[in-house]
């Protein structure tokens, strides 16, 4: 089955990305989660970037702050989609990670959502929506948690 890969550059993220992972579990949706710093782990990240299609990894969801390179790297070494996240960690509160995060050169696109939680909630329907085009179920459970939201 196809998965989506979430990968965050330091382990403070993983409270904002939680969100990601609740509502792809509800979409039912697979997926990985990994801390991977493109700063100071870019081998591994490389390695694990070369074995997406092995393991079914259709869509990347990056989280970072401050400097944000990791969705700009995750772009740079593949052609799947790659949906950014900014994270507000900086004394600028995040806007140096969307800065960085929006501004990806010609050739190198990054979809981009808000800051925090609501881009980390975001992601996940933005890579669901992605995954949806070929796959008519999670068309359904979309539309479900659509649903279920304009209720709140």
């Amino acid at each position: 089955m196809n998965k989506v890969s979430i990968i965050i550059g330091s382990k403070s993220d993983s409270e904002i990305m939680s969100k990601t992972k609740e509502i792809l579990e509800e979409l039912q949706i697979p997926y990985e989660f990994n801390v991977i710093s493109a700063h100071r782990d870019l081998e591994k990240l490389r390695d694990y970037i070369s074995k997406a299609d092995e393991n079914n990894i259709k869509v990347f969801i990056a989280a970072a702050g401050g400097a944000a390179a990791l969705p700009g790297v995750v772009a740079a070494m593949t052609n799947l989609p790659v949906i950014g996240v900014p994270i507000g960690s900086s004394s600028l509160k995040g806007i140096d990670a969307l800065m960085s995060i929006v501004q990806m050169p010609p050739g190198v696109p990054v979809g981009t959502v808000a800051l925090d939680s609501w881009g980390a909630r975001n992601s996940a329907i933005y890579a669901a929506s992605i995954l949806a085009i070929s796959d008519s179920k999670i068309n359904e459970n979309i539309t479900k948690y659509k649903n279920k939201i304009k209720q709140k």
